[in-house]
């Protein structure tokens, strides 16, 4: 079956390499996978209970663990940002937009499946044009957790997303990866401690 800009296997998950054809099925309520600076991700509306329900399932992740999100912009997700000083913001900010994602206290009104068991929300300004790109056609951040399932590594290339993923997911955003060895660093915006990656010793 063939769809505009794009290819939509029998299983119904579309391939494209038009960020507005796979933006629309963000809009939709669709889950997807694109590429991040080092892996694909698998993802979806941040606000959509129902979609991120999806991608915890396709993963196998423990919803207590919560989810990162990402965005083009910042502005698209202060509601649910607690107010920090300005020192504190600004060591984000200096990092971005780039592949280091920061705990940050989260408001009442964030949802809570994005949070899992924390007080804090998992947020990165991505540097990768495609997903910067996504972003900005869908209107919106986006769910950001790795294509593959808990345990196994993830996904590198759109082609490796379908045979695992193939009629699991919406779509396929057919761009590749931004080249960076390892997924996204994590550290907590208010202690400054790395949960994970940090320099080189």
């Amino acid at each position: 079956m063939t769809a505009p800009n794009g290819t939509a296997s029998e299983s119904g998950t579309l391939v494209s390499a038009d960020v507005g054809v796979i933006a629309r099925i963000v809009r939709q309520g669709g889950v997807i996978a694109y590429p991040t600076e080092a892996v694909f991700g698998l993802g979806c509306r941040p606000a959509d209970a129902a979609a991120c329900e999806r991608v915890l399932a396709t993963k196998g992740r423990d919803a207590g663990k919560g989810l990162i999100v990402i965005t083009d912009d910042l502005a698209r997700i202060t509601c649910w940002l607690e107010p920090l000083p300005q020192a504190q913001q600004a060591r984000a900010e200096a990092t971005w937009p780039g592949p280091h994602t920061w705990l940050w206290p989260a408001r009442a009104s964030c949802p809570p499946w994005l949070r899992g068991a924390h007080t804090r929300l998992a947020v990165r300004v991505t540097a990768h044009p495609g997903a910067r790109a996504l972003c900005a056609a869908a209107g919106s951040a986006l769910v950001s957790t790795s294509a593959n399932r808990s345990g196994e590594p993830p996904c590198r290339d759109s082609a490796e997303v379908r045979v695992r993923f193939e009629g699991q997911i919406d779509g396929i955003l057919d761009l590749p990866c931004g080249g960076a060895d390892e997924p996204s660093s994590i550290r907590d915006i208010v202690t400054g401690a790395w949960l994970r990656g940090g320099p080189r010793t």
